[in-house]
């Protein structure tokens, strides 16, 4: 591999410079420049975002895999670019155990045909839960992990670059205060100026070639005066007139003026230059960071989907265990809990019809006194006051005929009679008349 020294040497020097002039930044030793309060606030709703972004991702892919080993393992399939293997989810895995038993223990028997039954609704449960994952892993897993592994690493990438333009500016700015300095030092040197060694004593001789109307000797003059001596004048003196002292190749104060005067010029030269790549790099991070906003609706979006994925899942879900229920209410012998009464069995609608959220449906046993006759419908009439509108948020199909069928987005009229279920009203649509579930409903005032 092929080594630029000089270029290693350079980013060396310059990032050692930066980190002295970063850590005096920090302790206020040395200048900063300031971002508008507007940029402030762009970063730190990125570093918001990005943060957050982070601990839902992974909170998510815990929801989704809680098995710790299982997420490693397909961590490391997706960094080889490598095809995660298929695995059996816990239900499936249960329906598997469930159905060996049975099959050992007796088909035929009650305990073994229930055995069977629950397997199959289990292995249906894994499935729903299988998509599930899968729908939620492309439509919202996938969205953050970009944001997290494109936008952010360029949004990154930039604010650094900004930030060593802000050094290299605030430099700059340092320099030429420098070079300032010591200009105005340079102007307020008097015309007369003695530059010569602490230990050197001019000899009479080298005095008194020197008088007030004079230059200093040149290079020549004095090595030819004093051979074996000093290699380089040690003592001027400059005059009033510069024109003598340039003539005689003597070095003047006008000269050294001019350096500093021409020092000024370039650090003023490279802060103009350090001042334009910090506005443009300030311009292109600011963008980066404005798309922030864009970044949040499309995760409002995938968000949605997610909810909507993960509905669709818990509605299956109900519906697959529904159906259950009525196969084990058919089996005799089949023990259903006596402590709370069954909810009732939904008859089965298409995927098409069946509400994207499908509250659980409360217990209708309450609907009458233990002991007393069931309630006749036809007999009932509203009270004077008390009645309500309600607008219907699920469809509903009705378990039989003392309950009304819903419709979402309906207006019915409510109301409740005594010794109802709280969790149950009567609702009327035109001259129809049935028990209702309030989940289903959402009451207006």
């Amino acid at each position: 591999m092929d080594f630029n020294m000089k270029k290693l040497a350079s980013d060396a020097g310059i990032f050692f410079t930066r980190a002295v002039q970063f850590t005096e930044e920090k302790f206020g030793q040395a200048e900063k420049t300031e971002l508008d309060a507007h940029f402030e606030n762009l970063l730190t709703r990125a570093d918001s975002t990005k943060n957050w972004t982070e601990k839902i991702l992974r909170q998510t892919e815990v929801l989704l895999q809680p098995n710790p080993s299982a997420r490693v393992e397909e961590f490391l399939y997706e960094k080889l670019d490598r095809k995660v293997p298929s695995r059996v989810t816990n239900g499936e895995l249960l329906a598997q155990y469930m159905a060996e038993a049975a099959s050992e223990l007796g088909p035929t028997t009650p305990y073994g045909k229930t055995l069977i039954k629950v397997a199959e609704a289990e292995k249906r449960l894994g499935g729903a839960e299988r998509d599930f994952i899968h729908t939620a892993s492309i439509n919202f897993l996938t969205p953050l992990r970009n944001f997290l592994e494109g936008d952010w690493k360029t949004i990154s990438k930039e604010r650094r670059l900004l930030q060593n333009r802000r050094l290299d500016l605030d430099a700059c700015k340092a320099r030429l205060k420098k070079a300032k300095a010591a200009e105005a030092k340079a102007t307020t040197v008097p015309d007369f100026q003695e530059t010569r060694p602490r230990n050197y004593i001019l000899s009479a001789s080298a005095s008194a070639t020197l008088d007030d109307t004079s230059c200093p000797p040149s290079w020549s003059e004095w090595e030819e005066k004093y051979p074996g001596g000093w290699r380089l004048p040690c003592y001027f003196l400059l005059p009033l007139n510069p024109s003598v002292t340039q003539a005689r190749g003597c070095l003047s104060l006008p000269k050294n003026r001019k350096l500093w005067n021409d020092e000024v010029d370039k650090a003023e030269q490279e802060l103009r230059v350090a001042q334009t790549e910090f506005d443009r790099q300030a311009e292109v991070t600011r963008l980066l960071l404005e798309g922030i906003s864009s970044t949040h609706v499309n995760h409002l979006r995938c968000l949605h989907e997610f909810v909507e994925s993960q509905t669709t899942y818990y509605a299956q879900c109900y519906r697959h265990m529904l159906d259950l229920q009525k196969q084990l209410g058919r089996f005799p012998g089949t023990f259903i809990g006596t402590t709370e009464p069954a909810s009732p069995p939904l008859s089965s609608t298409s995927p098409t019809t069946t509400a994207a959220t499908m509250p659980v449906v409360p217990s209708v046993a309450g609907l009458a006194p233990p002991g007393e006759a069931a309630l006749c419908l036809e007999e009932v009439a509203p009270p004077a006051s008390g009645t309500r509108k309600a607008r219907v948020l699920y469809d509903y199909e009705a378990a039989d005929s003392s309950e009304l069928a819903l419709l979402a987005d309906e207006l019915i009229t409510v109301y409740s009679l005594p010794g109802m279920d709280p969790d149950w009203l009567i609702g009327e649509r035109g001259n129809k008349k049935g028990k209702v579930p309030v989940t289903y409903l959402e009451l207006l005032s």
